[in-house]
């Protein structure tokens, strides 16, 4: 054999045994759990590593998490190295969880090996009618100051009934029962939440649960996102001026409150000589010029605003802040240089009237007035 074949020989030896003793499959994670601490939908999902993780040496050992609520259509995904995570569900509906061992490194060829996927699902047991359950739940966080909530209730509610809000959110010890309800004749049917700004871009879960002697009722839960229902005041000192070019500029200042200005974006309309309003723009700017169609004489421009896409998925528009601009007409600012003239000429024949029925009735040739002297 040639001297430079064995050395050859050697390394594809060496290549063929690596490859051969570097895993092709890894075994998934075991006994996954879904529990529930109390907490209103945040549940705690935990699990045990495959068996000989240890043994793996040179590669790393991470765990893909997927997690949904029956009835959604997207999985949230989550990759981690931790073996316990606590996520957020709709507790009315069934909670799925999917979890995969993902094992990559220097024993796999740094080729990313995915296990096989295993299952868990949770379910608090129902408890009243579905009919019992409050309606027409919903929330508004105005002037990102104070959680407004309502509700109506259900259509199998019992007299009596009774109906407490509570909610939690990370940072919360513990579930906390709503401090200011909005009654109508003794019945809680809303809830007023403020110093909610530890909550925002978290998922703030809450339960309207009730209480009747003659039945049991159906628990709402909802998990939600402050920033998504958030809902300005109408934007303030709205101004309205004539450019040089006879175009109209329209100009604002954002509201008051702890709406931060970058996350609001504003609408503008236009009416014009007692016309439809008209769209304008959408935009982030406190300022635009509108061309006037056919040098309209009356000019009204209104303006409302929301949160914009960099600061929220959705949001809820603020009322309208209006104002109105006059502009004269080329007979009114001929009209209005006549009047003048009009008024002083008929002044002046006014005069020479009063000047003449006076020398009228005057003696001839005495003078008007006369002097007395002491």
């Amino acid at each position: 054999m040639a001297p430079w074949r064995l050395p050859l020989l050697v390394a594809l030896l060496w290549l063929l045994a690596s490859s051969s003793s570097s895993p092709s499959t890894v075994a998934p994670p075991q006994d996954l759990q879904i529990t529930d601490p109390g907490l209103l939908g945040s549940l705690d999902v935990e699990w045990k590593p495959p068996p000989h993780a240890q043994t793996l040496q040179e590669c790393t050992v991470k765990y893909k998490l997927e997690y949904h609520s029956t009835g959604d259509r997207d999985w949230k995904v989550i990759f981690t190295r931790k073996l316990k995570l606590r996520v957020g569900f709709d507790l009315s509906r069934t909670a799925e969880v999917r979890l995969q061992t993902l094992l990559k490194g220097r024993c796999t060829g740094d080729v990313e090996v995915q296990s096989d996927w295993i299952y868990a699902t949770f379910q608090i047991p129902p408890q009243g009618k579905l009919e019992s359950e409050v309606q027409n739940f919903k929330c508004i966080y105005h002037d990102w100051e104070y959680l407004k909530c309502t509700w109506q209730p259900g259509l199998l509610t019992p007299r009596g009934a009774h109906y407490g809000l509570y909610y939690w959110y990370e940072g919360l010890e513990q579930t906390t029962q709503c401090a200011q309800y909005i009654q109508e004749q003794g019945l809680n049917l809303g809830c007023v939440l403020r110093n909610l700004s530890q909550a925002e871009y978290r998922d703030l879960h809450i339960c309207v649960n009730g209480s009747a002697a003659a039945a049991q009722l159906r628990p709402l839960y909802s998990t939600l996102r402050l920033h998504n229902l958030a809902q300005p005041s109408a934007p303030e000192q709205l101004q309205l001026s004539l450019s040089a070019a006879q175009e109209l500029r329209a100009a604002w200042s954002p509201p008051g409150g702890r709406v931060p200005p970058h996350c609001l974006e504003y609408e503008v309309q236009v009416a014009e000589d007692a016309a439809a309003w008209a769209f304008v723009s959408t935009q982030m700017e406190t300022a635009v010029t509108i061309s006037r169609a056919n040098q309209s004489h009356v000019s009204c421009v209104r303006v409302r605003g929301r949160t914009n896409i960099f600061c929220a998925d959705q949001g809820f528009w603020s009322e309208w802040t209006q104002d109105c601009f006059s502009v004269p007409r080329k007979e009114d600012k001929q009209l209005f240089i006549l009047i003048p003239v009009i008024l002083s000429l008929s002044i002046s024949l006014i005069i020479f009237m009063l000047i003449g029925q006076c020398k009228k009735r005057s003696p001839a040739g005495k003078p008007l007035h006369t002097s007395v002297g002491f």
